[in-house]
């Protein structure tokens, strides 16, 4: 075995081995190929590992400890959040009359979920200054395209044709994809030197044709828009939305409202803001939050009080029908409400105000050592280059590989696209000044390395079982099954 690789499952197996021995059937055999279609049953899969039990636990058990999470290390991940999960919260998601709860359940049994999504809605309606919130999008992105669909029917029931949408340079992947998912034209605004969004730059675009305008606040610099409620204004004087991608509410949680600087639409990425699983931990949850005006379009089912019951509300004439099975992802909810509820108002605000201090305590404390492209005070996050580096031949690549070597998971790098050669650091609320300092000190060395020995960075990560690997190639021509011999080449696989 090559030092520091882990063998493949394949490289593991040996003819005869299993991993489990099921029991004596106790009901009589049937011949499957009677009652199922030709075809419909498979037979052996070729190349399939055979190992026993013990082998495959230790096999799985040592690639978990290869992995890096926020349980096991700081995840600074521009954009993303990716804050500590409090485990009473998985405790609470994990009771019983909720994780055994069937979500075809007869109303009458499942009162207490009901009652629990019931009054996360009218938190987060609360936290954001929204009228109506729908729980039921999976994910961002999907609660972006419930936002979208719910303009788009807007305007079919108004009788008018608005078949374009603003979005900002700054703004995240899924918000232009999303828009043209949902039948709108994209019109791009590109911001201010500053980073931000000017009055002007809407009033020239925004026209009878523009349906909204999505924006993402804090945008994705990490820098507030100043100039939010004189973009509102012109937005509606022209009888379109705004949209406020709610990735970023993290920095404003608690401090302020995005419904009271004039947005009509709001998704919160409860895996983000509200310490819920992000990523591989769980499935992801994006409720969407509106104004009133758009409250009729929201899908269905809607959950409604009635005293003290509570039922689910199908019968909507204008709603644009379901975006998720059953109503979105029941267990991320409870680990939301239990945040919430554990925080309190206070809590919620000393989030957002601790979020901007550690990303500001950062900024100040590496800008010299790296370009600073908007040298002023963030929110959430905040943007660096390569440019200081790059007269040594170092790029923000090597850097995000060289600060695996510390024991750091690199920071978002290369986004957003309007910041050449980024690096983009999110330290959340939840990291100690201790793991701050660890983390500056790194940097700092880093960037001492890049001037007297670039050659360490540019074959860096050093202490890592793989080093750089073919990323293009992998998700280009990922290698998911083979049959057969073990491939030659297992850093290429995915």
């Amino acid at each position: 075995m090559e030092k520091g690789r882990e063998l493949l499952i394949f490289e593991r197996s040996s003819p005869g081995r299993t991993g489990v021995r099921p029991p004596t059937a106790d009901v009589p055999e049937v011949d499957l190929d009677k009652v199922l279609p030709k075809g419909a049953v498979r037979g052996d899969i070729e190349g399939f590992p055979e190992v026993s039990e013990l082998d495959c636990v230790r096999h799985f058990t040592r690639l978990s400890n290869e992995n890096f999470g926020v349980d096991t290390g700081f995840y600074p991940l521009g954009s993303c959040t990716m804050k500590y999960n409090p485990k009473v919260c998985e405790d609470a998601s994990r009771l019983s009359g909720f994780s055994r709860l069937h979500p075809y359940e007869p109303e009458g049994l499942c009162q207490g979920a009901l009652e629990l999504m019931h009054e996360l809605e009218g938190y987060l309606a609360e936290i954001s200054g929204m009228d109506a919130v729908t729980l039921q999008p999976a994910a961002g992105a999907q609660g972006e395209l419930g936002g979208m669909l719910m303009i788009a029917a807007y305007f079919r029931d108004k009788g008018e044709a608005r078949r374009k949408v603003l979005i900002p340079d700054t703004a995240h992947g899924t918000n232009p994809a999303s828009c043209r998912l949902a039948g709108f034209d994209v019109v791009e605004v590109r911001s201010s030197r500053d980073g931000i969004l000017t009055p002007e730059a809407i009033e020239r675009l925004m026209d009878d044709g523009c349906a909204a305008l999505m924006l993402t606040n804090p945008n994705t610099l990490g820098l507030f828009e100043d100039n939010i409620e004189k973009i509102a204004s012109i937005v509606h004087s022209k009888g379109g939305f705004v949209y406020c991608d709610g990735a970023n509410l993290n920095a404003l949680m608690g401090v302020a409202r995005l419904g009271d600087m004039g947005v009509d639409l709001v998704q919160f990425n409860l895996h983000k803001t509200f310490s819920t699983p992000h990523g591989g931990g769980g499935p992801g949850s994006g409720p969407l939050g509106v104004k009133k005006a758009l409250e009729p379009y929201l899908p269905v089912p809607r959950i409604r009080k009635n005293g003290d019951e509570y039922s689910l509300e199908f019968d909507r004439e204008r709603s644009i029908g379901r975006l998720k099975a059953f109503y979105g992802n029941f267990s991320v909810m409870v680990r939301a409400y239990a945040y919430i509820r554990l925080m309190g108002a206070e809590g919620l605000k000393r989030v957002g105000e601790m979020a901007v201090l550690n990303a500001n305590y950062l900024k100040e404390r590496l800008k010299g050592h790296f370009h600073l492209p908007h040298d002023r005070t963030c929110m959430h996050e905040c943007v660096f280059t390569d440019r200081l580096q790059r007269r040594y031949g170092v790029t923000t690549l090597d850097i995000a590989k060289r600060l695996m070597d510390y024991g750091f998971h690199p920071p978002t790098i290369y986004f957003p696209l309007v910041v050449d050669g980024a690096l983009m650091i999110e330290p959340t609320e939840t990291e100690s000044l201790q793991t701050l300092d660890e983390f500056i000190e790194a940097m700092k060395r880093i960037a001492k390395e890049a001037e007297e020995d670039p050659h360490l960075l540019k074959n860096a990560p050093h202490t890592t079982g793989t080093a750089r690997v073919d990323e293009t190639r992998a998700a280009r021509e990922p290698v998911l099954r083979w049959t057969g011999s073990p491939p030659t080449n297992p850093d290429h696989c995915t």
